[in-house]
């Protein structure tokens, strides 16, 4: 119960009150207790606790916590610099700090005093996790297009993820993510993504289709604008990098060629983390075709390869320790790409004085608006499949096969005009998984709706007796789902107890087609 007592008015009450407990016993005293809980409001623990504790002299005030170290004014400078690094961790966030604030504040986005901009410097990862927490929002995969090219295997030597112990840079592992949608019939749109393993930096190009020509024109391309050499590149067993153009371009350009193991993903881990940090965070899950989808997203790549290179930290493993079965991981602090390329004698005097200058000719916020309108733009090129391309499961295995709308093999069709689906960022798409009785839709619903009171279990009868190789009694609760799915639809209530009791003769007589 709430007091209005004063806590002054409390201790004085205490001081009174404590000598008539320690002298009562018994009922007396859970009386005296009682009181004097009803009386202050206070827990009857904390209650016993002053009661029985030492004598306290009368208090004129209480003695607040100090004040909060870090003000409004603060908050806001850090929000706007979390929001510019694309909301990475604090982790990655607090080493980019004494780089990024200058920045802002060069462009103009950002002004404090030297006080408040030394204590936006000092600030630590859990404290901007805790100014924070009111900012951070709440939390598909892709599918797999990797075909196996065995021809050339032989000749390209096997790399493992173990076997990444030096720190040159130039070594790069290369792979293509696709933007199919949930399905890879037809053509679609593809990126191929560059991450060379001892910087963090990160290329993406656009291509039409995959092929090995379009691999290698992609590697031509990406080599043009990168500060430092390729030294090497490593992918997995596709028929995209395996196969003769790469071969040949690799000799030409002495480059090292090494593929990983087969199905084995860890041994291109560092490009598989860019697929989804970079590539799916920001081009989504959507499928795209076509030349001006292409040139859009070709417009996207060219501003965000100098956005994730220049402004997105990122940390890097330095230690690792076993001890049986934990493992003891150590990371370096978290810089740019950038940073770690101009930290090496691997770029040329000319360019390491044009790299420099890069954070401070670039605007982060700008920067990054003109991603998010180049998202915006791309995603309204976006198309669904058609629903005819997904498989139908029926009972029957000797069904005719529904022909395509357009006479064509969906495997080779191309895209149809077709609705934009809405692309979502907050979540992936929902992979739809046939369901045993999605052949059956339309015979459930009507018998569902002609008699409203038949139970779950008359249904399975009935299907049982018309396929009773397909339907089980196992496959109840699927059913199930399905049937009280229809029911809130269609605003049937739920059957009771009393007539979930069917008559066996009824549900077994076969029903009329």
């Amino acid at each position: 119960m709430r007091s209005f007592m004063g806590f002054q008015a409390k201790r004085e009450l205490l001081l009174q009150t404590r000598v008539r407990y320690g002298e009562a016993t018994g009922q007396t005293k859970s009386g005296i207790l009682d009181e004097f809980v009803l009386a202050t409001g206070y827990h009857r623990k904390y209650a016993l606790r002053l009661l029985n504790g030492p004598i306290l002299a009368p208090a004129t005030a209480i003695k607040r916590p100090r004040d909060p170290k870090y003000g409004w004014t603060i908050v806001e400078a850090l929000t706007l610099c979390w929001t510019t690094a694309n909301c990475i961790c604090s982790k990655r966030l607090v080493p980019f700090l004494p780089e990024l604030v200058p920045v802002l504040e060069h462009h103009g986005h950002l002004a404090v005093n030297d006080a408040k901009r030394a204590l936006l410097l000092s600030i630590s990862a859990a404290s901007v996790d805790r100014l924070l927490k009111t900012s951070r929002p709440g939390g598909a995969r892709g599918l797999s297009t990797t075909k196996p090219g065995a021809l050339l295997k032989q000749h390209i030597p096997v790399r493992t993820f173990t076997d990444w112990e030096d720190t040159r840079i130039g070594f790069f592992e290369v792979d293509l993510v696709a933007h199919c949608g949930t399905n890879i019939a037809g053509t679609f749109l593809w990126t191929l993504v560059m991450t060379d393993v001892a910087s963090g930096w990160t290329e993406c190009f656009a291509l039409l289709r995959r092929s090995g020509q379009g691999v290698v024109q992609g590697i031509k391309e990406i080599q043009k604008d990168l500060p430092f050499p390729i030294l090497g590149i490593d992918t997995d067993n596709g028929s995209e990098f395996i196969n003769e153009d790469l071969v040949e371009f690799c000799k030409e350009e002495q480059i090292t060629f090494t593929r990983g193991r087969a199905y084995r993903k860890n041994d291109q881990c560092f490009v598989e983390q860019k697929n989804g940090s970079i590539v799916r965070e920001v081009i989504g899950y959507d499928r795209y075709d076509g030349h001006d989808a292409l040139r859009q997203l070709t417009e996207i790549y060219r501003n965000l390869r100098l956005y994730i290179n220049v402004f997105q930290p990122s940390m890097k493993l330095k230690t690792k320790t076993r001890n049986g079965a934990k493992a003891h991981r150590t990371y370096s602090p978290a810089q740019t790409p950038l940073n770690r390329i101009l930290a090496t004698d691997s770029v040329l005097s000319p360019s390491r004085e044009d790299l420099g200058q890069l954070p401070w000719n670039l605007d982060p916020v700008k920067l990054l608006r003109q991603i998010r309108a180049q998202q915006d733009a791309f995603w309204k090129l976006a198309y669904a499949v058609p629903s005819t391309w997904t498989k139908e499961v029926k009972p029957s295995a000797s069904a005719p096969k529904t022909p395509h709308p357009t006479g064509k093999d969906p495997s080779e069709a191309g895209p149809e005009t077709t609705p934009a689906q809405k692309y979502r960022r907050a979540g992936k798409p929902k992979k739809h998984r046939p369901s045993l009785f999605d052949s059956v839709d339309a015979l459930l619903h009507s018998w569902v709706l002609a008699s409203p009171e038949i139970s779950c279990k008359g249904l399975l009868r009935r299907l049982q007796l018309r396929w009773p190789e397909d339907y089980h009694d196992s496959n109840l609760s699927l059913l199930q789902q399905k049937v009280r799915k229809w029911r809130k639809a269609a605003g049937i209530p739920q059957p009771s107890s009393n007539q979930k009791q069917f008559n066996l003769a009824e549900s077994s007589r076969r029903p009329a087609s």
